[in-house]
């Protein structure tokens, strides 16, 4: 399979919804020991959350990108520059006070990463409004809307479900990447596409499927309830992708991990490309997952050159799942 480098500007617009943004400061620590001493050999810092890494991505492949959602005004210099950069369309709705920064503490002599998030700023209830009409207006504009990452406490948790109802109302085609409550509720109102993990699909349904069968039967409940296309992650073990006609297992091939950091929004990115393109289950499996790999082996939320997710692309195994 050959991957564009580019996408005309006449196909698809996307927007992408990140409510709780973050600095992304990665530590590299050789032998971190909590409770000790620890000397950090090398940080960096990159602009991010879910949406903002979705909308990084994509641009990088060409895609004529909005981003929107809560941005704190104290602290927004790195996204502007970002945003700039990539020439990403800069809609979000800055609010008081600081975007939170999420520290992680990545260890390549033990191989672990510690994640240490912040729970963000506080939007009130008019900046919810102020969203939500950017959002409308926004709709008329693009073909695709990402909402993706975590709610913020002040924000009511049925956000993601408001907002999936009024795009779809306005005949978007929506992609959701969330958790806890915000997804259970929001998968009610039949998202085109979810990217829920293992634990998450078990949030869902109430009950954590055993087997790679099971995943894929749990996943046809929810493209029964009218969702399209269900992703469910499962780190190094791959991910299964569910249509109601196809259930796929993608296995990627082992790399060197340098940052976990951005890996499952390029998973989204990719399905988004993918289903841009047209791909068949399997394609879309294939070119998401190797979006995927080529973020795990980069430092923060990028992605490597086109050609090395082309190179991945011919490494990732897939498999039919029967349920």
């Amino acid at each position: 399979m050959t991957i564009p480098t580019t996408v005309a500007l006449t196909e698809a617009r996307i927007t992408t919804v990140t409510l709780n943004p973050a600095i992304d400061q990665t530590l590299f620590i050789p032998k971190f020991l909590a409770g000790e001493v620890n000397r950090v050999e090398q940080e960096q810092s990159d602009p991010g959350g879910k949406g903002v890494n979705v909308a990084s991505f994509l641009a990088d492949f060409g895609y004529p990108i909005t981003v929107t959602g809560f941005l704190g005004a104290e602290n927004a210099e790195p996204f502007r520059k970002l945003f700039t950069q990539k020439e990403i369309r800069d809609r979000f709705v800055q609010i008081p006070g600081k975007t939170r920064v999420n520290v992680k503490i990545v260890d390549q002599i033990q191989n672990q990463v510690t994640d240490i998030n912040f729970p963000g700023q506080s939007a009130t209830l008019e900046d919810v409004q102020v969203l939500t009409h950017a959002l409308t207006e926004l709709a008329t504009q693009c073909d695709w809307v990402v909402l993706s990452g975590s709610i913020p406490a002040s924000v009511p948790v049925e956000i993601y479900r408001d907002l999936v109802l009024l795009l779809k109302q306005s005949g978007k085609r929506v992609v959701l990447d969330a958790s806890e409550a915000g997804l259970r509720l929001a998968v009610t109102a039949s998202p085109t596409i979810i990217k829920p993990n293992v634990d998450e699909l078990s949030h869902i349904l109430g009950e954590r499927p055993q087997s790679q069968e099971a995943i894929a039967t749990a996943a046809h409940q929810l493209i029964d309830r009218g969702i399209e296309t269900v992703a469910v992650s499962m780190g190094a073990q791959g991910a299964i992708f569910v249509e109601a006609d196809a259930a796929v297992l993608a296995i990627p091939p082992s790399v060197q991990v340098k940052s976990t950091v951005g890996a499952g929004d390029a998973m989204v990115a990719g399905i988004v490309t993918a289903k841009t393109r047209g791909y068949a289950l399997a394609d879309c499996a294939r070119l998401a997952t190797a979006f995927s790999m080529g973020a795990l082996t980069q430092v923060g939320p990028r992605l490597p050159p086109v050609a090395a997710i082309e190179s991945f692309t011919h490494q990732v195994s897939i498999r039919p799942i029967n349920h």
